[in-house]
C-alpha cells in the first residue's frame, strides 16, 4: 500500500517553509520520485493527489508542494504569486528530493500543469540534471495567454494591476482579484468555462482562497517560459488541450517543436476538463507511458 507524509522544506532567504505531501510505494526503494506543483493560485489539493496517486501505484514516488504564499506553505504577504520564488520555490523542491534516502537523485521527474507546466520548462532548461518533464495544459506565452482574455477583463484587471504595484511600492497590502471570475469580471481567468471549472478542482471543506494579487497581470507579461523549451534537453512531454481558454495550444505547439526531445500528446478537452474524468483518464495513461518509457522504475 502507499504511504503519504506531511513534507517541509525550506525555501528562499528567509527559508519560509514550503509545504507539501511525499508519497512513496511499496517497496524499500529507492524511487523515481516525480516533483509536482499546481498553476495560478492552485493548492495542491486541486487533483495534485489524484494524479500522485496514479503514478505512486505505478512505483513513482511524488512531492506534491504548495507555492510560498499560498496554500500550507509559508510566506506573506498571502496570495502574492512572484514568478521567480516559484521557480526558487521548484529549485528547492528539487533539492529536498535529491536529499531523501529513499528517493532517486539521478531520477527526478518534473510534473507541473498549467503555470506550473510553463515552471516545470524554465526549470528543467536551468537544471540540466533533470531526467524528464512532464508539462500539462502548460502556460508558455505571456502575451498569448494576456491576448486569450476578454477586453473587459484585461481593462479591469491592468488598472487593478498598477494600483496593487503602487500600493506594494509603498508597503501597503496587496490588492486581490479574483483568479477565476465570470465573463468580464476582475478576474485572471474569464472564459466562459474558467470560474466553474477552477472552482470544481477544490475539494468540499478545504480552505482556499480564489484570489491573486492583482500585480501579476503586469509580471506575466514578460514570463515566456516555452521560450526555454529549446534548452531542455531530457525528454519532456507537452499534454495540451485544443480547446484551450487559458493557455493557448499554438504558442505552445510551436515552442514544443524546438524541444530536443520533446513528445507533444493532443486533447481535443478544455484547459479544466483534463484533471477529472475521462480526460484526466486519458491523459494520465499517457504521462504513465511516457515515464515508463523514459524513467523506469527499476534499474
Amino acid at each position: 500500500m502507499r504511504q503519504r507524509a506531511n513534507v517541509e522544506f525550506p525555501s528562499g532567504q528567509r527559508s519560509e517553509r514550503c509545504r507539501g505531501w511525499l508519497y512513496e510505494p511499496e517497496g524499500n526503494g529507492p524511487f523515481p520520485v516525480i516533483v509536482m506543483a499546481h498553476g495560478l493560485g492552485g493548492i495542491k489539493e486541486m487533483r495534485l493527489d489524484a494524479f500522485a496517486e496514479r503514478f505512486c501505484d505505478a512505483g513513482y514516488a511524488c512531492l506534491a508542494f504548495d507555492y510560498r504564499n499560498f496554500g500550507a506553505s509559508e510566506g506573506a504577504p498571502r496570495q502574492v504569486l512572484d514568478i521567480g520564488r516559484q521557480l526558487q520555490d521548484w529549485s528547492c523542491a528539487i533539492a529536498f528530493a535529491r536529499r531523501q534516502p529513499t528517493l532517486m537523485h539521478n531520477k527526478v521527474v518534473l510534473w507541473g500543469t498549467s503555470f506550473g507546466g510553463g515552471h516545470v520548462i524554465a526549470s528543467a532548461a536551468r537544471d540540466q540534471n533533470v531526467a524528464a518533464v512532464i508539462a500539462q495544459c502548460p502556460f508558455t506565452d505571456g502575451i498569448a495567454s494576456a491576448l486569450a482574455m476578454d477586453v473587459r477583463s484585461s481593462a479591469k484587471v491592468t488598472a487593478l494591476a498598477l494600483v496593487d504595484m503602487l500600493r506594494g511600492l509603498v508597503g501597503m497590502t496587496p490588492l486581490l482579484v479574483g483568479a477565476s471570475g465570470p465573463p468580464h469580471s476582475a478576474a485572471l481567468m474569464t472564459a466562459p468555462d474558467a470560474h466553474a471549472g477552477y472552482l470544481a478542482l477544490v475539494p468540499s471543506g478545504v480552505p482556499f482562497r480564489n484570489q491573486v494579487a492583482a500585480r501579476l497581470a503586469v509580471n506575466i507579461l514578460r514570463y515566456r517560459p516555452g521560450r526555454r523549451a529549446a534548452e531542455v534537453s531530457c525528454p519532456i512531454l507537452f499534454c495540451i488541450c485544443e480547446t484551450d481558454s487559458v493557455a493557448p495550444a499554438g504558442p505552445t505547439r510551436r515552442h514544443a517543436k524546438t524541444a530536443p526531445r520533446g513528445e507533444v500528446r493532443l486533447y481535443r478537452d478544455g484547459h479544466f476538463d483534463i484533471y477529472v474524468g475521462a480526460a484526466f483518464e486519458r491523459v494520465v495513461v499517457d504521462q504513465l507511458d511516457f515515464l515508463k518509457r523514459h524513467v523506469p522504475t527499476e534499474g
